[in-house]
């Protein structure tokens, strides 16, 4: 079904003397990072090598918007306004903006992190917040998100959409993911995360919590890279992808290439 795919990893997120994931193993693997801008992960010498490596590596860049939940790494619902998560979407944009800037480049997509991410998919006040500020910043971006709320919000404001599949989580009926507190919402057999994603990525169909399938067209594919043995999957992922015939491509490449297909 997709002949071109990107890989994004969530990258960035450290904070100070703490390191979290391996950017650079990841960095050898994906075609496009979301970026963490200091809300829920990373701080500005963090964010500034991260912007410099993915260059240096032709690695797309993407901010990863989150609450300002430092503590909860982004996990935790904040309570905020929907005029408190523009803002706090537009400050951290326009911190990475900053570096890739300086850096001779700029951010090509906009990611909402953990749990301000699964609250856009279902939440239209938060959705249209989100998307008004980054197409008011920069009507070219292009904001990666599940079906729902942020996708249709997205589209309306002009801006395009690439739609994600996350290999790890489970997904329900509606498209949208198993939440973290029940029963089976992550996925750890390797082998039952490839031969998924290469469902869904080939035959355009995922198997969800229910044990039925629904259809699911994506665009680039989350990999995680901050649990034992996600680096080598991530690895492996990439080379059943490019063995199935499958072309691995930055997400700006991905999706201008969808619009001539159009």
């Amino acid at each position: 079904m997709t002949s071109t795919i990107d890989l994004v990893a969530d990258l960035g997120e450290g904070f100070g003397a703490y390191t979290i994931g391996d950017d650079s193993e990841l960095l050898e693997i994906v075609s496009s990072a979301n970026i963490a801008c200091g809300f829920h992960a990373g701080d500005p010498d963090i964010m500034a090598a991260t912007v410099a490596e993915c260059v240096r590596r032709g690695v797309g860049i993407g901010a990863h918007p989150s609450f300002p939940d430092l503590r909860g790494f982004g996990r935790r619902d904040m309570g905020l306004s929907a005029s408190e998560v523009q803002n706090d979407v537009l400050y951290q944009l326009g911190a990475l903006n900053g570096f890739a800037a300086f850096h001779g480049t700029k951010v090509t997509h906009l990611a909402p992190h953990g749990r301000l991410g699964n609250l856009v998919a279902v939440r239209a006040d938060y959705a249209q917040a989100v998307a008004d500020a980054a197409a008011r910043v920069d009507n070219e971006l292009i904001v990666v998100a599940q079906d729902g709320e942020l996708a249709t919000a997205a589209r309306k404001a002009g801006l395009d959409v690439a739609i994600v599949g996350i290999v790890d989580r489970a997904y329900q009926e509606d498209g949208t993911l198993l939440p973290r507190s029940q029963s089976g919402a992550v996925l750890h057999d390797p082998t039952e995360i490839v031969d998924r994603t290469l469902r869904m990525v080939v035959d355009g169909k995922i198997r969800c919590a229910t044990g039925d399938d629904i259809n699911i067209d994506v665009d680039t594919l989350l990999l995680h890279g901050d649990n034992p043995g996600a680096v080598e999957l991530a690895r492996q992922i990439r080379s059943e992808l490019i063995s199935a015939g499958v072309r691995i491509a930055p997400l700006a490449e991905v999706m201008d290439a969808k619009r001539k297909a159009a």
